[in-house]
């Protein structure tokens, strides 16, 4: 089902289980919330913008750097688009980046963001 009320019931469960340090059962419903959302609401939307960024914070949490990489990158250039340099997701968006990028050592690309 895609209806969005489905899909943030799916993103809820995904949570749940995350802060349940259940990581690996989390990553496919985060998977599904993401499809789901991109598909009926679209790249833009905040609630699939939300499914990227959960879907980076886990791949980022789970050891899978590179992966995560362009998710937040996805996150950060959209939220910017969308909601503006300062709305706190944005600013949550900006924190992720640098914070990824620095403990990939890549500290020269993560000091603008800081």
């Amino acid at each position: 089902d895609r209806h969005p009320s489905t899909l943030t019931s799916i993103n809820g469960m995904a949570l749940l289980l995350k802060q349940m340090g259940k990581k690996e059962e989390a990553l496919p419903l985060y998977k599904e919330a993401l499809a789901g959302r991109r598909e009926t609401l679209g790249d833009q939307h905040p609630d699939t913008l939300n499914s990227i960024s959960n879907m980076a914070v886990l791949l980022d949490e789970m050891g899978n750097q590179e992966e995560a990489l362009p998710l937040y990158k996805e996150a950060l250039a959209a939220r910017r688009e969308t909601l503006g340099d300062r709305h706190p997701s944005t600013l949550s968006s900006i924190n992720n980046m640098a914070l990824l990028l620095k403990d990939m050592g890549k500290r020269e690309e993560a000091l603008p963001l800081y």
